[in-house]
């Protein structure tokens, strides 16, 4: 991912550097095949970011996707699978976003 400026941890320094191509590298250096499933969460996610500014936690982020995706695909469980350890800070990553406040 040459030209593609990051912080130590990997988030993306400047939000328009994002493509769908990054997030693929991205995915493919934290173990992820991105499919179907994985995009509408990325996706659900820049829409959130988009709206309020800010990468959510956890809480947050299931609620919003059982509003966006519905109950079935806002669950940790579902969550963790796609994006295994962290989904919220993992999946923001990929997402090209900011790590959430409170993600260690």
């Amino acid at each position: 991912m040459s030209g593609v400026a990051r912080d130590e941890e990997g988030y993306l320094l400047d939000l328009a550097d994002w493509s769908e191509a990054v997030a693929h590298d991205i995915a493919l250096e934290e173990g992820i095949s991105l499919d179907a499933s994985h995009w509408e969460i990325l996706h659900a996610l820049r829409a959130f970011h988009a709206q309020f500014g800010l990468s959510p936690a956890m809480r947050p982020l299931c609620k919003y996707l059982k509003e966006r995706l519905g109950a079935d695909k806002a669950t940790s469980i579902y969550l963790l699978q796609r994006f295994p350890g962290s989904p919220a800070k993992l999946a923001a990553k990929i997402a090209g976003l900011p790590k959430p406040d409170n993600c260690l």
